[in-house]
């Protein structure tokens, strides 16, 4: 069921399975999905059907992206994922998080770990890991921007974030093309919450982490690192992902959150 969700000086799109025949009937983990900032919550299409067979499955738009508006006042990603779930009356959750809500589902598992049963990062990012940072990439997107040159900044995403496409990748290209307004829109207003990368050894919950072999390098070695930081976190390579998992090897991605889903039950 779809939804408009009030947070802090705002709101955000959301969708419950609840009400459409999935997920609370099978007795699983209610489960969250938080999308990456190389699209929104819609990346996750290839592998809901097999997630809501299991689960009662969550997922919404960060501000500025898909359906959820774009913020007028300052927010912090962690803060409104606890504001999705306390509208939903959740208590527990299991997270599936792809990269730039990777970093979300790690500050409240940090944050509130109590509410995180089990965790599933799809190459994720971190904050307070500073090796992530690509000022070519980020000049040049900005000047790209700049022009006007939409055309210019969806290529040059795909070629820095869908290594692993053939062709023209229409599907990469349309989920970059609707995110990327949001890089730049949101830029002003998003707070960066507090930064996670050191404290994850503190983490005490069954994890799984993800990372795409064709992704970049310096992605592919952050992931390494975190997952050599998390207490137990079992790290998965996937031979043909880049940094849109989801699109790249959808069924192995839903079988490795359905397995931490199990792990944590």
């Amino acid at each position: 069921m779809e939804q408009m969700v009030a947070v802090r000086d705002g709101e955000v799109w959301a969708d419950d399975s609840e009400g459409e025949g999935g997920g609370s009937r099978t007795g699983g983990l209610p489960l969250v999905l938080l999308h990456p900032g190389v699209g929104d919550s819609r990346i996750w299409d290839p592998v809901l059907p097999r997630l809501v067979e299991r689960h009662r499955v969550i997922r919404f738009d960060v501000r500025g992206f898909g359906r959820s508006p774009a913020p007028t006042a300052k927010y912090s990603m962690a803060e409104d994922l606890a504001a999705v779930l306390d509208h939903f009356g959740l208590g527990r959750v299991a997270l599936a998080a792809s990269s730039m809500g990777g970093a979300a589902a790690l500050n409240l598992a940090l944050a509130d770990p109590a509410r995180v049963a089990a965790l599933a990062l799809l190459v994720p990012g971190v904050t307070g890991y500073e090796g992530l940072a690509s000022s070519g990439f980020t000049a040049e997107a900005g000047r790209l921007a700049e022009a006007g040159d939409m055309d210019g900044l969806v290529a040059l995403a795909l070629r820095t974030f869908g290594a692993a496409g053939r062709g023209g990748d229409a599907e990469a290209a349309a989920h970059l093309r609707s995110a990327i307004p949001a890089w730049f829109t949101n830029q002003p207003y998003q707070v960066p919450d507090a930064p996670a990368f050191d404290r994850l050894g503190e983490l005490a919950v069954p994890c799984v982490l993800a990372l795409g072999e064709k992704d970049q390098p310096q992605v592919i070695r952050c992931n390494e690192e975190m997952a050599a930081r998390i207490p137990g976190c079992r790290l998965i390579r996937l031979r043909d992902s880049d940094h849109l998992p989801t699109l790249r090897e959808p069924e192995a991605v839903a079988r490795l959150i359905l397995d931490s889903c199990e792990g944590a039950s």
